[in-house]
């Protein structure tokens, strides 16, 4: 049987697991619980559907640190922003309200090139780029096309000019079927 330290009670531990909106810190709650309870390690592992192994780790990490050591602690353990710093968005927000230098509209090759510009890097990546045009809720600004019959008559004529002309024989919509179906085959011994 596992000790499990006593820095939440089972019933405070199924709160957490219901009130959570973390599956992980949802699924961490419920194994401490079911080990406070009295379960067994391999028995909590296999209700929670972890290994035996992690459920002993996190037991340990539990005992070790109590409930704020529960959860998927990968988040948070990286460092802070350097190239999409909230400074840097608030200036790239101001900067979309005029047209790019070389005109046209803003995508994320000159979000990326304002981004290299602003911290003094020859290039930065593409991908850093939509980051940022995602981070202050930009949109494609080219609109979806209209249904054809919203064009204007002088549309609709300069359209006419310059589509491909049909052919004005038809195809026969299913081949005539031929005479015969077959040569006519002998069987003869020869």
């Amino acid at each position: 049987m596992a000790t499990v330290a006593g820095h939440l009670s089972p019933d405070e531990l199924l709160a957490g697991y219901r009130q959570s909106q973390d599956a992980v810190l949802a699924r961490h709650y419920q194994a401490i619980r079911f080990l406070a309870e009295g379960r067994s390690l391999a028995e909590t592992a296999e209700l929670t559907g972890m290994a035996q192994r992690w459920v002993e780790q996190l037991l340990q990490r539990y005992n070790a640190f109590g409930p704020a050591s529960l959860g998927d602690r990968r988040r948070g353990n990286g460092r802070a922003p350097t190239l999409l710093t909230p400074e840097v968005i608030e200036r790239l927000r101001n900067r979309l309200q005029t047209p790019p230098d070389d005109g046209g509209q803003w995508t994320a090759k000159k979000a990326a090139a304002f981004l290299a510009a602003e911290h003094g890097l020859e290039t930065v990546a593409v991908q850093r780029g939509w980051e940022a045009l995602k981070a202050i809720g930009w949109t494609l600004q080219q609109p979806r096309p209209r249904h054809a019959l919203a064009a204007t008559p002088e549309e609709q004529a300069a359209f006419k000019k310059t589509s491909p002309k049909r052919s004005k024989r038809r195809a026969p919509s299913t081949p005539a079927p031929s005479p015969r179906s077959s040569p006519p085959t002998s069987i003869g011994s020869g």
